[in-house]
């Protein structure tokens, strides 16, 4: 194989597990692989912040590069949770599983968050009962 094809190729962590080290270009927490729970490490356990690396988990295709902020939770069938993240480039949206090492604090936050900043206001709440 020819070097310059070698560059071209990029790992596929579709199929292969992902042991990449990186520091969070939100909060600068250092991350790897180890405590995620999984091989396949996609956000900072600190911050909750990512990149916009894949268009489909994995395939590491996306042009884009923004900064993924974590916007919500949701559950998944069968009770896993998993943040959606929100690019700040492009506005595209991501469904991410939560890490085993993942701020609790900041997940429940994030859960939260709904309750906290309602879409009217409460006094409507008493209207109802």
């Amino acid at each position: 194989m020819h070097p310059t094809d070698q560059k071209r190729k990029r790992p596929d962590y579709r199929v292969q597990p992902c042991n990449d080290v990186f520091t969070c270009r939100v909060c600068g927490w250092p991350v790897g692989p180890e405590g995620a729970g999984s091989h396949h490490r996609n956000h900072c356990p600190n911050c909750l912040s990512s990149v916009h690396l894949d268009d489909e988990p994995g395939d590491r295709a996306a042009g884009c590069g923004g900064t993924m902020e974590p916007v919500a939770v949701w559950v998944r069938r069968g009770g896993e949770w998993a943040v959606i993240h929100r690019c700040k480039v492009c506005g595209v949206l991501h469904s991410n599983r939560v890490a085993a090492d993942d701020n609790p604090a900041l997940l429940m936050s994030l859960a939260v968050r709904p309750l906290a900043e309602p879409p009217f206001p409460l006094s409507r709440l008493k209207d109802l009962l």
